[in-house]
C-alpha cells in the first residue's frame, strides 16, 4: 500500500492505496453517442493509477517541436500539439483524498469541472496546488494527483494478495459491450480503440484472420479495413485462464485488473493485451448467460432461453472510441514504421468516426 504527501510541508494527502493498472479508458473524454454526459468514477476505491507518458499543458504546435523531440516525449507521429505536462500523473477516487481544498478562481469546466485553469485543488497546510478534481461531462471521474509536488509515501503490505486467475475468472465475469439503454459502453470503445492499436503493430502490416464470434464482431470489420487482404496472413485468437492453448499467431490476452500482468502462458504466439473486463467477456459471456440451481447443475435449455437476453444496441454497428484509438497509436514507436504511419496518417486526416 502507499500513502501520497505533499512533497512542500509532508502533508499526508490521501489514504492507503494500492496500485492496479491505469484504465484503458482513462484518457478517453468525449463519447460520441451522446450529448452532455457525465461519465462514471475512473477507479476504485482504495486503488491507484500511474499515467505514464507527458499529459496536460503546456502545449506546444507539432510543426514548432519537431519529430525528434516529440519522440522523446514520447510522440512519434504527427498530432496536432505535443504535451509539455509531466509524466507520472497519479490517478485515485476522491474518497481517498484527504486534506485538501479547492483553488476557487480555477473551478471552470462545462457541467463540472476540466481542470482548464490548471491544478483546482490545494494542500490545506501549506496551500501548494497538489492535483486536479475532473469530474467534467464526457470525463471520467478522478482526482489526479502532480507528480512534481507529490511524493508516495509505502505502507503497511496488503493484507490480501491479488486475485488468481481462476478465481478472477470465476467472480469477475467482465463487462458487457451495451449498456441497459442500448448505448454502446464507452469502456469497451476505449478498451477496442487501445487494442486494435496493438494488434496493427503486432501484425506486421500482413492481414490478420480473426475467427467467427465475439472477437470479430469487435475487431474485423477494423482490421479487414485498415489491413486488406495478402498473403502471409496472421491468425488471431483469445488465450487465457480456462481457453485451450492456442496455435495462432496474435493472441489477445487479458491484463490482470490489480497487478497489470499480462496472461503468460502463450509461448512464442506474439500477445496483445486487453482490459480483463472486455477480455473475459469476450471469453466466456456465453456461460455467464446460463444460470446454476441449487444442486449445481445447469437450467434446462427451455429455461434458458425463455431468461431474458442481454440488452442489443440500438446502433448495430460498433465503432471503437477513434481519438483514443490515434492517440495509442501516435505513441506507439512501431507507428515510425512506413506501412503503420501510412495508415495513422490516412485516418488521421480524416474528419468523422474511422472508417469501419
Amino acid at each position: 500500500m502507499t500513502v501520497f504527501a505533499c512533497a512542500c510541508c509532508g502533508a499526508t494527502l490521501t489514504v492507503p492505496v494500492a496500485r492496479v493498472p491505469l484504465p484503458a479508458h482513462a484518457d478517453a473524454h468525449v463519447n460520441p453517442h451522446s450529448g452532455h454526459e457525465l461519465l462514471g468514477v475512473l477507479m476504485e476505491p482504495g486503488t491507484y493509477a500511474v499515467r505514464p507518458y507527458a499529459y496536460g499543458p503546456p502545449f506546444h504546435p507539432w510543426a514548432e517541436v519537431g519529430e525528434v523531440e516529440a519522440a522523446a516525449r514520447g510522440v512519434y507521429a504527427p498530432v496536432y500539439s505535443v504535451p509539455y505536462g509531466p509524466a507520472g500523473a497519479v490517478a485515485v477516487a476522491s474518497g481517498d483524498v484527504r486534506g485538501t481544498v479547492f483553488i476557487p478562481d480555477r473551478l471552470v469546466g462545462c457541467l463540472g469541472l476540466n481542470g482548464g485553469a490548471g491544478p483546482n485543488v490545494a494542500c490545506a497546510q501549506c496551500g501548494t496546488a497538489v492535483a486536479t478534481y475532473v469530474d467534467d461531462c464526457e470525463c471520467w471521474q478522478a482526482v489526479w494527483l502532480d507528480p512534481r509536488v507529490v511524493r508516495s509515501v509505502p505502507g503497511e503490505p496488503a493484507t490480501d494478495p491479488p486475485l488468481g486467475w481462476e478465481t478472477l475468472r470465476r467472480c469477475r465475469p467482465g463487462t458487457p459491450p451495451v449498456q441497459p439503454d442500448g448505448r454502446w459502453d464507452s469502456r469497451w470503445e476505449a478498451a477496442a480503440a487501445v487494442a486494435l492499436a496493438q494488434l496493427l503493430a503486432a501484425s506486421g502490416g500482413a492481414p490478420v484472420i480473426v475467427p467467427d464470434g465475439p472477437v470479430a464482431d469487435a475487431f474485423r470489420g477494423a482490421l479487414d479495413v485498415l489491413l486488406p487482404p495478402g498473403p502471409a496472413a496472421r491468425a488471431l485468437a483469445l488465450a487465457g485462464p480456462g481457453l485451450p492453448a492456442v496455435s495462432a499467431d496474435i493472441a489477445l490476452v487479458p491484463q490482470h485488473p490489480q497487478t497489470g500482468e499480462h496472461w503468460p502462458q502463450v509461448g512464442a504466439v506474439t500477445a496483445v493485451p486487453l482490459a480483463w473486463d472486455t477480455w473475459a467477456f469476450l471469453a466466456f459471456h456465453r456461460d455467464r448467460d446460463r444460470r446454476i440451481v441449487q444442486g449445481g447443475g445447469s437450467l434446462r435449455d427451455e429455461i434458458h432461453r425463455d431468461y431474458p437476453p442481454a440488452p442489443l444496441p440500438t446502433a448495430r454497428t460498433f465503432h471503437l472510441d477513434r481519438s483514443l484509438f490515434l492517440f495509442t497509436l501516435a505513441r506507439l514507436p512501431e507507428v515510425r514504421l512506413p506501412w503503420l504511419r501510412a495508415i495513422y496518417d490516412r485516418l488521421n486526416l480524416r474528419n468523422g468516426p474511422a472508417p469501419f
